[in-house]
């Protein structure tokens, strides 16, 4: 099966197509591109594709991140993936990032570990992973204090750009190196494994948007 792998919830415009049989990644692109991924996430999807030496009708199967993270991002990616499955004809999965970054890392621990992203607000999204892929705390939106004490009561290791946060109310806490992204090659072997019938490509963004109808500026419908 040969997946197409999408992430555009952070930072970076990732692209990955994977072999699921041979379980290797046959290329990728990852550029931390902050924003605009509307206007590049088209380009690097033919840039695999072509060092792949494949068409587009040679995916079987596409994964693309659902957040949490940019609202932007998180709708460029899943309605892209959406559209691309549509015209295809083919499954598309919808892959937690703060699992695919944490799976990894607890693996190679062989201990539970939070991924963390820092959303601002003296908020935290974090989610907890257990080194053999069960998920111990599902994603949520925490704040450092309540995400130190869910740390503490597992325990977990503690990784990603929101871990200053939370080692702040609990120093002595667990951490390790990586976990600041999500890798595409983890999100395309996660999406391989899924059952496409329970895991749909819908946004997981954890907060409500900042833009909100004004209800005081609302123009009457007219009657029929």
């Amino acid at each position: 099966m040969k997946l197409l792998a999408l992430d555009c919830a952070q930072r970076l415009c990732a692209v990955a197509l994977y072999d699921a049989d041979s379980r290797e990644v046959l290329a990728r692109r990852d550029p931390e591109i902050g924003r605009g991924h509307a206007e590049l996430l088209p380009a690097l999807v033919d840039e695999v594709l072509a060092e792949a030496g494949l068409a587009f009708s040679d995916i079987d199967r596409l994964a693309v991140t659902i957040g949490p993270g940019s609202f932007a991002g998180i709708r460029v990616g899943v309605a892209y993936a959406r559209g691309l499955a549509l015209a295809l004809k083919i499954p598309v999965v919808g892959v937690s990032g703060l699992y695919a970054m944490a799976a990894p890392l607890a693996r190679e621990a062989g201990l539970p570990v939070m991924a963390t992203i820092d959303a601002k607000r003296e908020r935290i999204w974090a989610a907890v992973v257990g080194p053999d892929g069960t998920t111990h705390a599902d994603p949520a939106e925490l704040t450092a204090a309540e995400a130190a004490e869910l740390a503490s009561h597992i325990p977990a290791i503690v990784v990603g750009d929101a871990a200053p946060l939370i080692l702040a109310e609990e120093p002595s806490l667990p951490t390790m190196s990586g976990g600041s992204f999500a890798d595409i090659a983890e999100v395309a072997r996660i999406g391989a494994e899924l059952d496409p019938a329970g895991n749909a490509p819908e946004p997981a963004y954890l907060r409500a948007p900042d833009a909100k109808p004004q209800a005081g500026f609302a123009v009457e419908r007219l009657k029929a």
